[in-house]
């Protein structure tokens, strides 16, 4: 089940003198309205009882569509997948991390084939539950006889709920600490020192740097591998900024827009 939502732990800092005061200081929160979602589609095709998401990066194999758990590798979210046929139009896929489920969604697509809905909840353990839904246009068409969630998909919207587009930053001194309602948190030195990313399984350590004065430049990291290198900029008046993430395994770029609280 691919990742549900893109890395948003990234902060900028105005730093125009030694006693300049950061003013991005505080909680912000991504506008889901204002999202640029990747040109990239996704690929899945479900055929002869059998799932694949073409364009997932940690889980690539294919999965018996039979309702029952199968056990997967690459995921550090989950170790089982089932995937239910509901009907010719939906899909459901539960996930679960030593046998706990953690992951729900239903994938429908419309009566006329053109558009792919998702319903999703993702429920780590120690934290509210994330939910959120996506909306995908079809640009191409799955096999002869396939299920019709089959083909490729262009993200167009997407939504969540306010626990993972919510962030908050406090700075001390050559300093970034990030903190989320997630539980993912960091702290980091501004010169692009790599330190432990904590509570967020997917990602294990983090680099932050300044690009000029009101730009950071965060790298997130799995084992060593990068996997999103991000840049927050900040607007003139300090209350919004722009966040564009790049998903360096697919090569694909994301944009949103986030607002100070």
């Amino acid at each position: 089940m691919k990742k549900l939502f893109f890395p948003l732990a990234l902060a900028a800092l105005w730093a125009s003198g030694a006693a300049a005061q950061s003013v991005f200081e505080g909680t912000w929160k991504v506008d889901f309205s204002k999202v640029s979602l990747p040109a990239k589609p996704d690929e899945y095709l479900l055929q002869n009882g059998t799932y694949t998401c073409k364009s997932c990066t940690d889980v690539k194999a294919p999965i018996k569509a039979d309702g029952q758990d199968q056990a997967i590798t690459g995921s550090p979210y989950s170790d089982t997948l089932a995937i239910k046929v509901v009907n010719d139009h939906q899909i459901q896929l539960t996930s679960k991390k030593n046998g706990k489920p953690v992951g729900e969604s239903t994938m429908t697509v419309s009566p006329d084939g053109g558009t792919l809905t998702e319903e999703f909840t993702y429920s780590p353990e120690g934290v509210p539950p994330v939910k959120g839904n996506n909306e995908s246009k079809r640009v191409a068409p799955g096999p002869p006889g396939s299920h019709a969630i089959s083909g490729s998909w262009q993200g167009k919207k997407m939504d969540m709920s306010d626990n993972a587009a919510t962030f908050t930053y406090k700075v001390n001194g050559d300093e970034l600490s990030m903190t989320s309602p997630m539980g993912s948190n960091f702290t980091a030195k501004l010169d692009g020192t790599e330190a432990p990313y904590k509570g967020d399984p997917g990602t294990t350590s983090v680099r932050v740097k300044m690009i000029g004065n009101d730009t950071l430049e965060e790298t997130d990291l799995r084992d060593g591998k990068v996997l999103y290198v991000s840049r927050m900029t900040v607007g003139p008046d300090g209350k919004n900024a722009k966040i564009v993430s790049e998903d360096k395994r697919q090569n694909t770029k994301a944009s949103f827009e986030a607002v100070k609280q």
